[in-house]
């Protein structure tokens, strides 16, 4: 290629010979070629859709010279004819060239390929250009597609580093301004300057990407030893360039040692490699708690993107089919190398030291242990997936954390297993043999096996292509002095191999691997003194429970389990039965501020049964208040249905400044999803019977029954992305006073101009209504809330800033109108769309029909600053059935917002994005 870069309009123009050799035994009319530059080039691309998928904004609001694309594209063969070529609007990031005539297998074309890269902008995937006059050039280029099993792969552009190129030599002139330098892992000799620019000699064989910066001036440092040259600008500036050259020199020679001679001459170690790939946990610790040495943080980062360089530059695989096996060696050998480094470091560093938080699971597990409760946070939720699933399959959390870690986890099991570094020779032979060929899963499942007498099936079968739990339990257990009789279950059927380990006083004193074919069979073994027998001690096997894992041999009740009381959160500790207490302070308009203690046992991974109890002090009332209630969780594995959850609540508070209410509610609630985990359509069906008792109150006038209990069955189904949100809900609600059925659609959409709308569509019907209050009726602006679902800091005010506050419910009307609820039926729309930013433009408009009355048209329209969605809101009404509402007396009281602070509204928002 000859390059030539145009800082101005931020293009490369490319020249570009391409020769292409048939090494397949394919007779090819066609080539593919990967143009992953053209993922950028507009809104409606797989990779535009994956960032809405994603809830990220960015792209979709980008300014159009932000985009990248590749135009003025001409191919022609040596004979000058110009060739065919294909791209589709569905992937407009490969494309498909024609050939004039047919490649025969062993023979070579050579083309001619010129057009023009536009570079985007850094702030979408940290790759382009950014406002100091620095580019991070990835993916940029024309290359043929990976070929195996007969074709072309054809892969777009998903933001994971996952592109398919087949193997190249590479000759690169790159001619930039004499002001800026460019750094590469190619190699290149000292730049030729000429009439105000530097030409930059690259090349490179047997490769299938390579790394290119240019800035104004280089920001990395070289450093050599006698395995390969590194250049990196890892930030970190707290340690010398001496203490650097040591860990790096550590690191590079342990990865030599563990997988094998780096192929190449030079290898990139990049801050924005590590930005986009961090070590999770490390990188999730305020930096002002500093809880590890800032060597050890260098050393981590370093180890983490050199490995993951190393292996995406080294393996011939195919990086989105068989991402498993680059993640799986990856995390091995961080693993590995901690063990032989840092084998006292704690995952918290420094922090475990502290006095109070020694009684804490999370703050004495080893730097090692937390790889598996990452991976175990999703299995808990019913979200892992796969292994050896395809990367583009996976949800963001599986991708980036959770599958990532357990492909680690799986590797360090079998190697424990297998023992005699079977698992470890296995990698180094299978590092060699990509030098010599491409590769694929097939070839380093073969190399495992053919290293082990043991079979070794269930490994692939269980742990790598299924998402089998593996949870064992013991299912008979005697003792005597001297000898421990035993055997084990599994209750799940899923049937790996696992260790068993007997423990005195917190030190093991043997352990034993159980075969497959031992599992339920009965085995008497020495005692040695040993207090407590435990399954996977060390957590070796991804298990899904270790609760049910040991038996104290010491005392009558074989699992007691003592209690013991932390504050905040904690990770689950097998060995205890804990109890978290949180204190808490709430506020509502009748009690006031609520002093409280919250008791409950939800730690940091998700647990078949929750209690959860608050009582709290009402400082208005001088009153107990609170809330509480248990639920049993149930996941199913392999169904669309995969959770239903039995719950039952109570909670006690005032509703008026003279009386209280206490609800009851019991509920069953079904989740159901699509077979694809990343589709993000949801599914729930709640069944509940809400029981009310209420004090009779006087302040507060509604003729309503004050005790009443009401069945509510309802179904909601979403699917919600950045440019477009659909959701529906039906309600039906029956009691001895009335009946109700009630249905709401809402609509959301960002336009490619980021106009957005807004659109919502409620209707509710009584189907009998014995009821002589408004209590039970359908409310324009603000529900009365019979069920109390909502979060009235005033429910029961009439006037007053309380009285304004706004929840998008029933009629959605802002303004209050002369008609405020109907005990018949009602029907309401509300609309919506942004004029500048978070300045909206509202209006709604309904019917409204009571018993006895004509039906009634309603309509009010005005201004909705939306500061923070969900958050804070504010509605100033202008026109409505009222009139010119802005020109109108005491207008600060027609003023709505809308003002949340419950935490888990927060939490929602930043887990749609990984989960």
């Amino acid at each position: 290629m000859t390059v030539e870069l145009n800082t101005e309009t931020k293009t490369l123009h490319v020249e570009q010979e391409l020769t292409f050799f048939n090494q397949s035994n394919d007779n090819l009319t066609s080539i593919v070629l990967n143009d992953w530059n053209n993922a950028y080039s507009d809104k409606n691309t797989p990779l535009a859709k994956r960032f809405s998928d994603e809830f990220y904004r960015g792209f979709h609001l980008a300014k159009e010279e932000e985009r990248g694309n590749t135009k003025n594209l001409t191919i022609t063969d040596k004979s000058h004819l110009v060739l065919t070529s294909e791209r589709t609007d569905k992937n407009p990031d490969f494309i498909v060239v024609k050939l004039d005539q047919t490649l025969f297998p062993n023979q070579k074309i050579t083309l001619h390929l010129s057009y023009i890269v536009k570079i985007p902008s850094d702030k979408f995937t940290k790759y382009g250009y950014n406002d100091k006059g620095e580019m991070n050039l990835k993916n940029w280029f024309l290359t043929p597609a990976r070929y195996e099993n007969h074709d072309f792969i054809r892969y777009s552009n998903n933001n994971l580093d996952d592109i398919s190129n087949a193997v190249s030599d590479f000759d690169i002139d790159l001619k930039i301004p004499a002001t800026l330098e460019a750094t590469s892992d190619l190699n290149n000799n000292t730049p030729i300057k000429r009439e105000g620019f530097y030409i930059y000699k690259l090349s490179g064989k047997n490769r299938t990407d390579f790394s290119l910066f240019i800035e104004p001036k280089s920001s990395y440092i070289s450093f050599k030893n006698s395995t390969n040259e590194v250049l990196t600008n890892l930030k970190e500036n707290k340690i010398s360039a001496v203490q650097k050259a040591i860990i790096m020199d550590r690191v590079m020679i342990y990865v030599t040692k563990q997988i094998g001679q780096y192929p190449h001459e030079k290898i990139i170690v990049s801050q924005t490699d590590y930005e986009r790939n961090p070590f999770y946990g490390l990188n999730q610790l305020p930096s002002f708690l500093s809880p590890f040495p800032d060597e050890f943080i260098f050393e981590i980062k370093f180890l983490k993107t050199y490995l993951n360089s190393y292996l995406k530059n080294s393996l011939r695989l195919n990086p989105r089919n068989d991402n498993w096996i680059y993640d799986g060696i990856q995390v091995y050998a961080m693993m590995k190398y901690i063990e032989g480094n840092h084998s006292n470091t704690k995952m918290f560093g420094s922090i475990s030291k502290f006095r109070l938080l020694k009684s804490y699971n999370l703050t004495n597990l080893d730097f090692n242990e937390q790889y598996s409760y990452f991976y175990m946070l999703m299995a808990r939720k019913n979200l892992d997936q796969p292994l050896g699933d395809p990367k583009n399959t996976l949800i963001k959390f599986n991708e980036q954390i959770a599958s990532k870690y357990r492909a680690g986890l799986s590797l360090l099991f079998l190697d424990d297993y297998l023992n005699q570094n079977t698992v470890n020779n296995s990698i180094r032979q299978f590092y060699f043999q990509n030098k010599e060929k491409q590769t694929s899963r097939n070839d380093f499942e073969v190399l495992l096996k053919s290293n082990t007498n043991k079979d070794i099936d269930w490994f692939f079968k269980t742990i790598i292509n299924s998402r089998d739990i593996i949870d064992y339990k013991f299912s008979s257990l005697s003792r005597t002095q001297d000898s421990i009789t035993f055997s084990v279950k599994s209750k799940t059927g899923a049937l790996v191999p696992i260790p068993v380990y007997g423990i005195k006083k917190g030190e093991v004193v043997f352990k034993k691997w159980l075969d497959i074919p031992e599992i339920d069979s009965s085995f008497t073994i020495e005692r040695k003194s040993a207090d407590k027998i435990v399954l996977n001690y060390k957590n070796e096997v991804p298990e899904y429970n270790l609760r049910n894992n040991w038996k104290s041999l010491s005392s009558f009740y074989p699992n007691n389990r003592p209690f013991k009381f932390n504050f905040m959160k904690d990770l689950e500790d097998p060995y205890y039965n804990q109890i978290l207490y949180v204190p808490t302070l709430t506020y509502n308009l009748y009690d006031g501020l609520s002093p409280g203690l919250r008791l409950h046992n939800k730690t940091i991974l998700d647990k078949p049964f929750i209690f959860d109890i608050n009582p709290s002090y009402s400082t208005k009332t001088n009153n107990l208040s609170g809330s509480g209630g248990f639920a049993i969780n149930q996941n199913y594995r392999e169904n669309r249905l995969y959770n239903v959850r039995y719950s039952f609540s109570s909670s006690y508070f005032h509703y008026a400044p003279d009386a209280y209410y206490l609800k009851i509610n019991p509920m069953v609630q079904m989740r159901i999803r699509e077979e694809n985990f990343r589709d993000n359509r949801k599914q729930l069906i709640l069944l509940r019977q809400v029981v009310v008792n209420r004090e009779e109150s006087a302040f507060v006038v509604d003729n309503s029954t004050e005790n009443y209990s009401v069945f509510d069955a309802k179904y909601f189904s979403s699917k919600t992305e950045v440019t477009e949100h659909f959701s529906f809900m039906s309600d039906f609600q029956i009691s001895g006073e009335f009946g109700k059925i009630t249905s709401e659609l809402e609509y959301r959409k960002l336009f490619e101009n980021n106009l957005q709308i807004n659109f919502r569509w409620y209707a509710g019907s009584f189907l009998y209504n014995k009821t002589d209050s408004d209590f039970f009726s359908f409310a324009l602006d603000r529900p009365t809330d019979y069920l109390f679902d909502y979060g009235y800091y005033g429910r029961s005010e009439s006037t007053g800033l309380f009285s304004q506050q706004f929840i998008l419910a029933e009629g959605g009307f802002k303004s209050k109108l002369a008609t405020p609820y109907a005990n018949q039926w009602m029907t309401t729309v509300n609309g919506s769309f942004n004029i500048w930013n978070w300045i909206e433009i509202y209006g709604d408009m309904g019917l409204v029909k009571s018993r006895y009355q004509n039906a009634k048209f309603v309509y009010d329209s005005g201004i909705r600053l939306n500061l923070v969605t969900d958050y804070f809101e504010l509605y100033f009404p202008v026109y409505s059935n009222n009139g010119w509402e802005i020109a109108q007396n005491n207008y600060n009281e027609k003023i709505r917002f809308l003002v949340t602070f419950s935490p888990k509204t927060l939490i929602n928002l930043f887990n749609r994005k990984w989960f």
